[in-house]
């Protein structure tokens, strides 16, 4: 069973978004979607002031099985990329919801969070009941 966090906001393309304020989240990949790709072994971001796209691929995570795009779940600017990952890319493997976060960004309000999975949608989406 995966690990799904209570506090954080979920996408069907199994990426997390927890609100750090009412403008500014941080994003990463889920836990279940680490364990379907494997060891990771490269992480591709955006740069610190980019306009990202809901829905729009941001970047990549490459495993030893495949190369996967991460897709940014809110519009907005990047405010910070999560740099420990170019040297360090299996903290998305070993913490996911932790030091393997990859993007924080900075959105026009809480509206933009609308449509988001809660955590119990998302357990359920991945067969977690």
């Amino acid at each position: 069973m995966s690990n799904v966090q209570a506090n954080l906001l979920y996408t069907k393309e199994h990426e997390w978004v927890e609100k750090l304020s009412d403008t500014v989240v941080r994003i990463g990949i889920t836990d279940f979607a680490q364990d379907q790709l494997g060891d990771i072994v490269f992480v591709e971001l955006p740069k610190v002031g980019a306009s990202v796209t809901a829905n729009e691929s941001i970047g990549s995570v490459e495993s030893v099985k495949t190369v996967s795009d991460i897709f940014c779940p809110v519009s907005g600017k990047v405010t910070a990329v999560n740099s420990t990952l170019e040297g360090s890319p299996e903290l998305v493997n070993s913490a996911s919801f932790g030091e393997g976060w990859m993007v924080e960004v900075e959105i026009s309000g809480p509206e933009a969070l609308e449509g988001l999975l809660s955590a119990a949608e998302y357990g359920s989406y991945i067969g977690n009941d």
